[in-house]
């Protein structure tokens, strides 16, 4: 949508067939709500029916704090969007600023021209297998990239991967954003569409792992963490009506890998994945999305390859400067330390959050119409 504003041909490859769910507690921070907003598509989300929540509600050592969110760099509430809703409305909104987007596209490999440079993309649509040139290829294709793989893109940093996350749809009466606080495990609930919210709890991976081999089942598991990890949210949900399975992931990797090269750029869980535990998955991705594509509208559609190369590198720096110190703050959160240092480590990750709120909402925007 960003580079198609800022005048650039645009192809989007999406391998799914849109409206789709796809694996995701989907909080989006504040500084994704200040993207939304700024691309005048924040009231496109909440007309879906993701409910806009003002009221955060916070349990910890047997106390509850509640908070309202303030009215900051142009908004005054959070969203937590189904992404079958989300995508959605992403995807149409790239057709619309002029890119095309074909869905059920599955990229087989990438190609290269003489000197090694990647130059555009094999894919395969149905029993059909296509060939598209591209002078830069954007590979936003998640934790397991084809595109990564391809280029043999190096990690840059990897941390260790110690956590767990598990979660369900409860229908109920929601209020706004709860946070359940317990020594060894963070929990939530995160109202979204048609009365639903996502509850979820974070552990450590071996308390998991532990839990599981001991159920019978995943969803009985879920049942056990909450009410022995996290009594308090086990208690909110009681009268509820659970509405799916179980989902979950252990040992997410806390990474960043090389994400520019000659005719190549990686953004989101491509280039950089944390822990599920500081829920900036969709944040982060809509900021790196974002700082690739101010840093190639500055050197422009008609770009030499040199430049365009300059571009994304430009990118991966401001990447890497913005996302390290979340990496390491992550990292000591998915350790679940004590109840003090968790919460001294929230108030960090909310001091960041609205850092890049700031600086986002300071950003020039790329042509994209301004929000009424």
């Amino acid at each position: 949508m960003l580079l198609a504003h800022a005048g650039f041909d645009v192809l989007v490859l999406e391998r799914a067939m849109l409206p789709s769910d796809t694996l995701s507690t989907h909080a989006i921070a504040r500084s994704g709500v200040v993207q939304l907003h700024r691309w005048g598509l924040l009231e496109e989300v909440v007309a879906s029916g993701a409910p806009a929540l003002r009221d955060v509600w916070f349990h910890a050592d047997g106390a509850v704090t509640h908070r309202v969110v303030k009215d900051r760099f142009g908004v005054d509430h959070l969203v937590a969007p189904r992404r079958h809703e989300l995508d959605l409305i992403l995807a149409l909104a790239a057709a619309d600023a002029g890119a095309e987007v074909r869905t059920g596209a599955t990229v087989v490999d990438l190609t290269r021209d003489g000197s090694g440079r990647v130059d555009g993309v094999r894919f395969r649509t149905g029993d059909d297998e296509h060939q598209v040139r591209a002078r830069l290829v954007v590979g936003a294709d998640g934790l397991r990239s084809r595109v990564a793989r391809s280029v043999g893109a190096d990690l840059r940093l990897a941390e260790p991967a110690t956590g767990a996350v598990h979660y369900a749809y409860h229908r109920g009466d929601w209020l706004g954003l709860e946070y359940h606080l317990h020594d060894g495990a963070f929990a939530g609930v995160f109202p979204t569409h048609q009365g639903e919210a996502c509850t979820w709890v974070c552990t450590p991976a071996d308390v998991a792992e532990s839990m599981r081999r001991q159920a019978p089942d995943v969803d009985t598991a879920f049942d056990q963490m909450l009410a022995e990890r996290a009594p308090s949210l086990a208690e909110r949900l009681r009268g509820t009506e659970r509405t799916s399975p179980v989902r979950s992931a252990l040992r997410l990797p806390n990474q960043l890998r090389v994400s520019a090269g000659p005719g190549w750029a990686l953004v989101g869980d491509a280039g950089y994945h944390r822990d599920a535990v500081t829920g900036l998955g969709m944040s982060d991705a809509f900021r790196d999305a974002e700082l690739l594509a101010a840093s190639l509208a500055e050197v422009g559609p008609e770009a030499a390859p040199a430049d365009l190369d300059a571009a994304v590198r430009r990118y991966e720096r401001q990447r890497d400067e913005r996302a390290r110190p979340l990496v390491e703050l992550t990292v000591e959160m998915a350790a679940f330390p004590g109840s003090s240092r968790m919460q001294e480590l929230q108030r960090r990750l909310a001091a960041a959050i609205e850092e890049e709120a700031a600086r986002l909402h300071a950003a020039p925007l790329l042509r994209c119409p301004t929000p009424a």
